[in-house]
């Protein structure tokens, strides 16, 4: 049943957020999932005071402990819902989808039919493009998997592509908790099941002009970085639009873990705790996997002030003005002990929100579905982002070769 209310923040702060402005004058943004990213989305923006952002999850508790320290108007619904998703962006000037993957092309189609432009990031497994007519018929401009990688490494690609020939492309990224000692060498914001089911996936590279498969864990190769060490890189799917939208001959995204945790899981998987099919316990039907996720739950939350770090390196090669160049680009980021905000959160949210405001200010407009390699396209919008993420502390680094 579809749950609907709404709560307005307490009048002292309505006026720090309007600023002698009156409500119609601001660009209302709306954001649908107010979890470990969303959350500090919606922080960020409402520090603007050109901005009334509304966050909007099923949850109230969440919602309400938001809004007692920020200048945010909360909204409860049912985002699993069609009409939840429409209500909640009736008023929209712009939406950020950062929901479950399992929920995010049906809440991306709900926002489309709504004729509401939207940057997202829920990575759901549907073909983005499968809404691509609809998106135009409906004038919406709508930016997927705008998060860190994909995100803002394809952003960096794409500014290349518009200058260079690309004919190889290699992505590191990792998100790790400062500490090796964490439990089992990992940690996650994440829904601790979402991250297992990645273990039991394949991923997907391009080797000569062809796609080639392979399994997450069957990967043994390491790389060493500065300030973190030696890190595993495991197979992924990170490359996902980039398959289809450009003709680059080799390219791999690599997912950046602790050696320990990547050892540990492939044991893991080997005894069968990653299987799908369920097994009879005493009696009861249970999925190994649920039961894995359960007890890992508690062991991989991170604790108030616990750091995390967020890792990337970007190898971008090919031919610029008839000579062959090489671009290296390097980010190390950590939890903000001012902020109190993770890492990863920094790296993927503030990647999303500064395409949002690129999409409200007109620095980006193209209609219909555009993955992040298509604004990196656009002269300008990869500056616009990195100085918004700069501002922000979250630095990339580059070095020409």
């Amino acid at each position: 049943m579809s749950i609907k209310a709404v709560h307005r923040i307490p009048s002292a702060q309505v006026t720090f957020n309007v600023k002698n402005r009156s409500r119609k004058d601001m660009k209302r943004i709306v954001v649908l999932g107010c979890g470990a990213v969303g959350m500090h989305m919606a922080i960020d923006l409402c520090k603007d005071p050109e901005f009334e952002v509304t966050a909007v999850d099923i949850n109230r508790e969440v919602l309400e402990n938001l809004t007692r320290e920020h200048p945010i108007l909360i909204r409860v619904e049912d985002l699993s819902t069609e009409e939840g998703v429409t209500r909640a962006v009736k008023e929209a000037d712009i939406v950020i989808g950062s929901v479950p993957g399992s929920m995010g092309y049906k809440l991306l189609e709900s926002v489309i039919r709504a004729g509401r432009n939207i940057v997202d990031i829920s990575y759901f497994p549907e073909d983005p493009f499968g809404l691509d007519d609809l998106a135009k018929v409906n004038g919406v401009t709508a930016v997927v998997d705008c998060g860190v990688v994909p995100g803002m490494s394809n952003i960096i690609l794409g500014d290349h592509m518009r200058k260079m020939k690309v004919t190889r492309y290699e992505c590191y990224v990792g998100g790790v908790p400062k500490s090796r000692n964490a439990p089992l060498g990992y940690k996650s914001p994440f829904p601790v099941l979402e991250v297992l089911k990645e273990y039991t996936e394949d991923g997907c590279m391009v080797e000569d002009g062809e796609v080639v498969i392979r399994p997450m864990l069957s990967e043994t190769m390491t790389i060493d970085l500065h300030k973190v060490g030696t890190l595993a890189c495991l197979n992924s799917d990170g490359l996902r639009t980039l398959i289809r939208t450009t003709d680059i001959p080799n390219m791999f995204e690599k997912t950046l873990r602790y050696p320990r945790h990547v050892s540990l899981m492939r044991i893991f998987k080997e005894i069968g705790l990653f299987n799908m099919t369920p097994i009879q316990v005493e009696g009861a039907s249970v999925r190994p996997i649920d039961m894995t996720a359960s007890l890992l739950s508690q062991l991989w939350r991170y604790e108030p002030g616990e750091a995390d770090i967020t890792v990337m390196k970007l190898v971008i090669s090919g031919v610029e003005d008839g000579k062959p160049a090489c671009y290296t680009y390097d980010m190390y980021d950590e939890f903000d002990p001012v902020t109190r905000t993770l890492s990863m959160t920094r790296t993927t949210g503030y990647t999303c929100t500064a395409v949002t405001r690129l999409v409200l200010d007109g620095g980006y407009s193209q209609i219909g579905i555009s993955p992040p390699e298509f604004v990196g396209l656009v002269d300008g919008c990869w500056e616009s982002v990195e100085k918004y993420l700069e501002d922000r502390g979250v630095r990339y680094r580059m070095q020409r070769s």
